[in-house]
């Protein structure tokens, strides 16, 4: 039969100091694992050495939360390769490889159990782990791995072919399901079954010492099986199930008092040790007091926890030969389920078995003493001063009937409640649960109520799982009020439950209230106004228990209330989200706060703001609330929350905001939130606009020093073309001097006169911008034409310069004096005022611009037009310009001069002029391109008014 294997650690390609990979040879729940070393290289390896030779049938994985191998491989040896052992040259079989998941979904929180089931021979395991997944938290990219179980058996154990035919045969002919339990929470001694009590969550969520107790009494029921003692065995199981609750909590306990001891608080861990040693003394004088804690069954808690110990085994005890010396040649049950993780084992039959009377198997014996019972002397001297046990309370007078303490209950206070006189039934009810309970009383009965009052949570439990029956089984011909008053004294009790503190008693509640939303009002056809009822009364408790202190009872209670908004019941109510936008409360909680803003995250994509209960409104007032909340996650969520209703609402959650200015973007949560915005739109953000304008203006900068670099180029041709043309003349005019030398030198000094003023008079007449020609355009002419008349340039209304119309934009957001009371609108790329700005984007009536290459667009009528810069020239001057240009109208009866000077075209500006010439541009930044003739329109000036 496979059963656990023990194995001890060979070696290690390395661990971080306190988690050495020999720490894998103890499962207990305050194990700390193996964990590689910091910033190691990969892959890391562990070698494990088994007991014995043997069949590996499952491995079983713990990995750690956060530290997380992207993919573990597994081989298989008979023996050591030679790089550990020198004579022996065999090397390792590889069996396949797991990947684990990053975990991802649970934040990090939660832990991977993952079990592989193989078929292989061998004595040595090497796991070889690759490298690890990246999060926030594996600062420093480690691996770990909490635990890691073996299940085998001898590899020379052979099963018998006939005895399993006929076990499989019996089974077919019986209608039994291989797969199902028949003794719960054990295993059945089959061949080919696994026992529940060598799974690796069994002993990493129990109390080492009460584990082996529940293994041994687990040998002691299957014996009384093999003899028929079927009462014996019966009461033995109901034993093992409560001492798993047991276990369970002691664990718990363990891994409290560890944590207060890490904190350094020290008066807790020493409560926590106290109630530890109290609640197991209650336990084992209960079972001493029945004659199922004998000599045998006893074990030494500190010694038997310890690493040499725990080396080979670790081991089952169905492995080891059992002390009853149990046959197993007979027919046993069915395999058992697996111990589950998340829920103590629950009984087969609806009341507690612990409530009937004991008596021994092979003789009537009546209940004995302590003393009786065998219980072994120990000498707490040789123990831990921590580990001692309390001096032992005085023994309660002995009963015919035992009960194990409640491990959800031993913490409550008694109160006033009377107990009953018959144990095994739930304690009367007081008057005043009588008063408050009567409705449910007269539907249900006070027997149910009691138990749904009780103390016990095993009987609150079973009341509610018994309601839940009796409401499945109503039938459909009832009358309508008495099926009201059935729904309502159940809703009443749900509300109750729903504040339970066991985890079962509040699954079981959420079970019967889904039941009723979905299945009993609709079949029943009570109406939308029951399901409003029942969701009203245990919405507020649901809301409630998501700030609970249990991760796992604060996701199922979400994950409940999601659930119910989305059901075709109660979605067309709309209650959940008007209740779940309520603003968040200051003293409340921040596991409360986390989890309603998460929900309302959630909901919000589900169901959208359409008639859903969620609106524009109700949505940014919580949202811009939970914005000022204290804990960052929750203004993170909040954050989310208002990017996604912006996706669909944009102008409407604009209305909500501050304005997007300087002083808003101080707060790096605004400055985030419009940075959002702008991806949403498609528009740049804020940092990348400013790095644009970075890398333009050293683009314009390094096109500036080519400029002149060509211009001292080309200023160079030219000197040196007039030096050789000066060469050339002198040479002529030697030549016509020889000839006549008065006719020569008059000749050459009236043609050098007239070029010289040609060439002047030619730059110093002439607009650089609109090319109009003009006699009177002489130093003050052209001052005059710039500042009243030039139709490419307009006087700025805020600082009196005169700019270029196509830089009129530009010169407002970054040369006015008044740049700082401007903004640039998103849309149309024009400079507003601030004022008018929020009023002027939300309108959405401005003509939207287009990029520089697509279009220009003009800031005076607001239009858009061919790009290029001869453009500007056409829509300022032509005759189906601009119509708001005033300018315009004067140049229209006019015709543009003629740039050329004796019949050849006229130097382009690029070349330099003569030293005289008088020319000026009124901007710095001008985007019209410069005439024949003209300055380059980087080299000018801005005029102001004199």
């Amino acid at each position: 039969m496979p059963h656990k294997v023990g194995f001890t650690v060979v070696s290690s390609s390395g661990h971080e100091d306190g988690f050495s990979a020999k720490e894998l040879m103890v499962h207990a729940p305050t194990v700390n694992g193996w964990r590689s070393p910091r910033l190691c290289q990969y892959p890391q390896e562990i070698v494990l050495q088994m007991v014995e030779r043997c069949r590996i049938r499952k491995l079983q994985l713990l990995a750690h939360q956060y530290m997380i191998s992207s993919k573990i491989e597994f081989y298989i040896s008979d023996n050591l390769p030679e790089y550990f052992a020198p004579y022996k040259s065999e090397r390792f079989r590889r069996l396949g490889y797991v990947s684990l998941s990053d975990n991802e979904k649970t934040s990090y929180r939660a832990r991977e159990l993952k079990s592989v089931y193989v078929d292989a021979v061998g004595q040595y395991l090497k796991l070889t782990f690759h490298k690890n997944y990246v999060n926030r938290y594996n600062l420093y990219s480690q691996v770990a791995l909490v635990a890691i179980n073996i299940i085998g058996e001898a590899a020379d154990f052979n099963i018998d072919s006939s005895h399993v035919s006929r076990e499989k045969l019996i089974d077919h002919y019986l209608g039994n399901n291989p797969d199902d339990s028949a003794l719960d929470g054990t295993y059945t001694g089959k061949p080919d079954s696994i026992s529940p009590l060598d799974d690796l969550a069994f002993d990493m969520y129990q109390d080492p010492e009460v584990a082996q107790i529940i293994r041994k009494l687990d040998e002691k029921k299957h014996d009384a099986v093999r003899q028929e003692h079927y009462d014996h065995a019966k009461k033995l199981k109901q034993a093992i199930a409560d001492l798993q609750k047991v276990g369970e909590r002691l664990g718990r306990y363990e891994v409290e008092k560890r944590c207060a001891v890490e904190r350094e608080d020290y008066d807790l861990a020493k409560q926590k040790k106290q109630q530890m040693e109290e609640y197991r003394l209650k336990v084992y004088q209960q079972l001493e007091l029945h004659n199922l804690l004998d000599p045998d069954l006893m074990v030494r808690r500190p010694l038997d926890l310890s690493l040499d110990r725990l080396a080979y085994p670790a081991m089952s005890p169905h492995h080891k030969k059992p002390l009853l010396s149990p046959r197993r040649d007979k027919t046993d049950p069915d395999p058992a389920e697996p111990l589950l993780l998340e829920k103590p084992p629950e009984t087969l039959s609806p009341e507690p078995l612990l409530t009937q009377r004991f008596s021994p198997p092979a003789a009537q014996a009546s209940p004995i003493s302590a003393a009786d019972a065998g219980f072994p002397k120990i000498n707490v001297d040789f123990l831990p001063y921590d580990e001692r046990p309390l001096p032992a309370i005085r023994k309660q007078q002995q009963e015919d009937v035992f009960a194990y303490p409640d491990p959800e209950t031993a913490e409550e206070d008694p109160g006033d409640t009377p107990r009953s006189g018959v144990v095994g039934e739930p304690e009367p009810l007081t008057e005043k649960a009588l008063r408050e309970a009567s409705a449910a009383i007269e539907v249900f009965g006070e027997g149910l109520v009691a138990g749904a009052y009780s103390k016990t949570w095993s009987y609150r439990e079973d009341s509610l799982l018994a309601i839940y029956k009796k409401m499945t089984e109503v039938s459909p011909s009832t009358p309508k009020e008495d099926l009201k008053s059935l729904l309502r004294g159940a809703i009443f009790l749900i509300v109750r439950a729903i504040k339970d503190i066991v985890s079962s008693v509040f699954q079981a509640s959420l079970k019967l209230l889904k039941m009723i939303i979905t299945q009993f009002i609709p079949r029943h056809k009570l109406g939308r106004q029951e399901t409003s009822h029942c969701v009203e009364r245990t919405f507020p408790n649901l809301l409630s228990r998501t700030g609970d202190s249990s991760a796992r009872l604060r996701v199922a209670a979400a994950n409940f209330i999601q659930e119910m908004a989305l059901c075709n019941e109660v979605r067309p109510l709309q209650i959940i989200p008007a209740h779940l936008v309520q603003p968040l409360k200051p003293n409340a909680s921040t596991h409360l706060s986390m989890s309603q803003v998460e929900l309302v995250e959630r909901l919000l994509r589900d169901l959208g703001t359409d008639n859903t209960g969620f609106t524009v409104d109700s949505v940014m007032r919580f949202a811009t609330g939970a914005l000022e909340h204290r804990v960052y996650e929750v203004r993170e969520t909040a954050l989310r929350i208002i990017l996604d209703l912006y996706r669909q609402h944009r102008l409407a959650v604009l209305d909500y905001l501050p304005p997007d200015d300087a002083n808003t973007r101080k707060n790096v949560l605004y400055k985030t939130l419009f940075d959002g915005f702008a991806k949403i739109d498609g528009r740049l953000t804020e940092s990348e606009m400013r790095t644009q304008k970075k890398m333009a203006a050293e683009e314009a900068e390094k096109q500036k020093k080519d400029e002149i670099k060509v211009l001292q180029g080309q200023l160079a041709a030219l000197k040196e073309m007039q030096t050789e043309a000066q060469a050339a003349k002198e040479k002529e005019t030697d030549f016509q001097k020889t000839k006549h030398p008065d006719d020569t030198f008059k000749i050459a000094t009236d043609a050098a006169a007239e070029d010289n003023s040609s060439v002047a008079n030619y730059l110093d007449n002439l607009c650089i911008f609109c090319g109009e020609r003009d006699d009177s355009f002489t130093e003050e002419g052209l001052d005059l034409h710039y500042w009243k008349h030039c139709p490419m340039l307009t006087r700025c209304d805020f600082c009196k310069q005169v700019v270029e119309i196509a830089s009129l934009t530009e010169h407002l957001l970054t040369e006015c004096e008044k740049k700082d009371s401007f903004g640039k609108c998103p849309r149309c790329s024009e400079a507003l005022p601030k004022d008018e700005l929020p009023r002027h984007v939300k309108a959405k009536a401005c003509n939207p611009s287009k990029p520089e290459k697509v279009a220009n667009h003009c800031p005076l009528c607001h239009e858009n037009f061919t790009p290029g810069e001869e453009a500007w020239k056409t829509h300022l001057m032509g005759r189906d310009g601009c119509r708001l240009n005033l300018r315009r109208t004067q140049v229209l009866n006019k015709s543009l001069p003629t740039q050329s000077v004796a019949g050849r075209p006229a130097a382009p500006l690029n070349r330099s002029g003569p030293a005289g010439a008088k020319l000026r541009s009124p901007s710095v930044g001008s985007k019209i391109p410069t005439p024949r003739g003209g300055l380059n329109k980087n080299t000018g000036r801005t005029y102001a008014k004199r």
